[in-house]
Parts: structure tokens; C-alpha cells; sequence
């Protein structure tokens, strides 16, 4: 079977077998971004055990050596089909019972580590034991807003729009938690940095690391024809992600253009038109697929901290449309795309500024091929894989 993985040498394997050697607990749901940080650090010479549902097989085709491979699935499985066939109105309930099964799971399985890196929400118990049992130093991974601040977001949304979605009360007591036991919280953004910042939260327990993508794997693909627009957006279709303003700004983009969407469908109403094409969700391997198909990521989000697709994106030559709201300021520099300001509050749903967000379209399709080599540069000199990993080894071997 191909493993998917880069085989460049990035800049941090000098540090192979300079200084001690250290035991790393990585615990997440999926895959995530830390599945490409732990089968990293293992191959620098470090002891990393990566404790997931995600299948060993699925984990090796990523590079990650069997030996690290602690599957949880076995285990968890019987939660996990109780969750899915679950009610609607139970479903909160549900999702409750299967984090807490599973931090209980991965605390009960926990060997000895001096590194203990967790996903906030789910980790609570485990860090807590690896902490007592093992002396662990916490890493907690957080990939949006302080949990306060989103829910505070959500909850301005759904005053005007009540399909929003917005944050549990279980899941804000799992996220405090998380941020309460983390010697150091690790968010993708400076307005992540902010949102904790601005709750108090200790600055010298924050470590701002943008998410790295595998350069290879997601490599420049061919431009599509240009004889139609296709406008990609890769992830949930919600209302946090703006997906409710999406299709209207890609009608005014050009004639005939589709919106080619891939992802989950939650809050957002779904456009019935036949230019709007959704795809289910679909293995991080399988993207590129899509971007080689589009002439444009565009985003619209409201909330939400650095989207590993927004990367992933940039490195294969995509450019990025969008909002200057959240995250995107800090990935999109230069001709890697166009972001435009939103025209007004964007978590309170005042209007957008769609017509401007249109002519950012029409400059870059106009010159696709120069955006799309731009795009390719910034994410080599931003977002590659070696340069997250260089960073988390700065503080995890300090």
C-alpha cells in the first residue's frame, strides 16, 4: 500500500538524536493535524503513542509506524453506533457519553509519557492521569476561539437565525476543563491568541502554531478549464461558516459558475439549484481531487479559528477567497488570494459586503494562473509541515 507522506527531508531532521529522547502521549478523536505531528516526532527517535480511533491501517497509510498505533476503536465502537443511531433529541445527550467514554478509555490505557498532547473537549481525564501518574507536562489543542468567545458568537447568531447550532453546556464545562489542566494551550491563530487573552487567560500559557501541510501530498495541481467558474468550499455547510452568504456571492461572481461544496450539511439551508453541487465528506487524501477541480476556495466564515483545508488549499495552488474576518489575514498575503472586509458585524448578521467580494473573485479568475502560483508559495513559506514541527519541537524540548 503507497504511504501517504512527504518523502522530502525537512529542515528540523538535524535534530535527529540530539538530546533526550522524549516518551509523547498524542490523544485525539481523528486524525486531525496530529497524526502528521506524532508519526514526525516518532520519526525523529522519540517514543510517541497515538491513542485514536482512527484505524491502524488508516494510520500507517499516513505514515504513522505501527508500533505508535494505540486503536481505540474496539473499544469504543458500541458508543459510537449508540451515538449515531441516537434520536435528534437525544443526540446532545449522546455526544456527551461518547467524550467521556473515550477520555475515559484513553486515560485507562495511558502509558508512562513526559509529553501528554490532547484534543480540548475530549481530553479532561486522561491529561489529569498522565499529569499524576506520569508527571506529563499537558499540551491542550485548541483549533477555534476560546470556548466563551464561540459561544457567545453562536449565541448572537441564533438570536437572528435559530437554526444556528451553538455550544452545549457539556461542552463548555470539557473545554474549561481542558484549558484549566493545560501547562500550555495550542491554538492556529493571533485571534485565537486573543480570545484567551482577553479572558484572562495567561499569556505565557499560550503557543500560537499555525497548522503545517504535507507539501507533497498536497501538491500543485493542473488548472481546470476556464470555460466555467467553480468556487470550492471544503467543510461543514453551517452558519458559523457563513455557508448562508456563500451562494449568493458565487451567482454574482461570474456566469454559469458553480459552487462545488464537500462537507457535512448541518445548520445552513441548502441551495436547491443545479449549480450548486455537495459532495459527503471525504478522506484528507481524496482533496486534492477537488481543488484541482476549483478555481477558488472561498470561505465566508464568522467564527472560526484556522482551517487546515485553507492550507491545504494554498500548497496545491488554490487560491482563497473570502472575508477578512478570523484567521485568513494571517494565511492570505500577497496574490495567494483575495480577502475583502465583510461590510459590517459578521456575528451579528448585518448584510456583507457581497458585490465586493465578487469583484475579488473576478480579479482572480481574470489571472488565475498567476494566483494560483502565489497561493503555491505562500503555503511553502508559511504553512509546510516542517515548520509546525519545528515550532512544537522548540517547546517540547525546552
Amino acid at each position: 500500500m503507497r504511504r501517504l507522506r512527504s518523502s522530502s527531508k525537512p529542515s528540523y531532521r538535524h535534530r535527529r538524536g540530539l538530546g533526550t529522547n522524549v516518551r509523547v502521549a498524542v490523544a485525539t478523536s481523528g486524525r486531525f493535524h496530529v497524526l502528521d505531528l506524532a508519526r514526525e516526532l516518532a520519526d525523529l527517535g522519540h517514543e510517541v503513542a497515538f491513542y485514536s480511533f482512527v484505524s491502524k491501517r488508516r494510520a500507517v497509510r499516513f505514515g504513522l509506524p505501527a508500533k505508535c498505533h494505540r486503536g481505540l476503536l474496539p473499544a469504543i465502537a458500541p458508543w459510537l453506533a449508540l451515538q449515531r443511531l441516537a434520536p435528534t433529541r437525544q443526540r446532545e445527550s449522546w455526544d456527551r457519553r461518547l467524550l467521556e467514554q473515550l477520555d475515559g478509555l484513553i486515560a485507562r490505557r495511558l502509558e508512562h509519557c513526559e509529553v501528554f498532547i490532547g484534543m480540548s473537549g475530549l481530553c479532561v481525564e486522561s491529561p489529569r492521569v498522565a499529569r499524576e501518574k506520569f508527571g506529563a507536562r499537558i499540551f491542550i489543542e485548541r483549533g477555534s476561539r476560546h470556548v466563551m468567545s464561540q459561544k457567545q458568537i453562536l449565541e448572537d447568531l441564533a438570536a437572528v437565525a435559530p437554526a444556528t447550532a451553538t455550544v452545549p453546556t457539556y461542552a463548555v464545562e470539557r473545554e474549561l476543563a481542558s484549558y484549566a489542566l493545560a501547562d500550555i494551550v495550542v491554538v492556529p491563530a493571533q485571534h485565537v491568541v486573543e480570545s484567551f487573552l482577553a479572558r484572562g487567560f495567561p499569556p505565557e500559557r499560550l503557543f500560537r502554531n499555525p497548522y503545517g501541510v504535507d507539501l507533497s501530498m498536497f501538491g500543485p495541481t493542473l488548472p481546470p478549464p476556464m470555460d466555467r467558474c467553480v468556487v470550492l468550499h471544503v467543510g461543514a455547510w453551517s452558519m458559523q461558516k457563513g455557508c448562508d452568504l456563500l451562494f449568493d456571492a458565487v451567482k454574482r461572481c461570474a456566469r454559469g459558475a458553480t459552487l462545488l461544496h464537500v462537507g457535512a450539511i448541518t445548520d445552513a439551508v441548502v441551495p436547491e439549484d443545479p449549480s450548486f453541487e455537495h459532495h459527503e465528506p471525504v478522506p484528507q487524501w481524496r482533496l486534492p481531487e477537488f481543488y484541482a477541480k476549483a478555481h477558488v476556495l472561498a470561505l465566508a466564515s464568522r467564527q472560526e479559528g484556522l482551517s487546515l483545508v485553507q492550507a491545504q488549499a494554498l500548497a496545491c495552488g488554490l487560491p482563497v477567497l473570502g472575508f477578512a474576518t478570523g484567521a485568513l489575514p494571517e494565511l492570505v498575503t500577497g496574490d495567494a488570494g483575495r480577502l475583502v472586509s465583510y461590510g459590517g458585524d459578521p456575528w451579528k448578521l448585518d448584510p456583507p459586503d457581497l458585490p465586493a467580494l465578487a469583484g475579488a473573485a473576478a480579479e482572480i479568475l481574470q489571472d488565475n494562473a498567476h494566483f494560483r502560483a502565489a497561493a503555491r508559495q505562500r503555503a511553502e513559506e508559511a504553512f509546510g509541515l516542517d515548520k509546525m514541527v519545528e515550532e512544537y519541537l522548540q517547546i517540547l524540548l525546552r
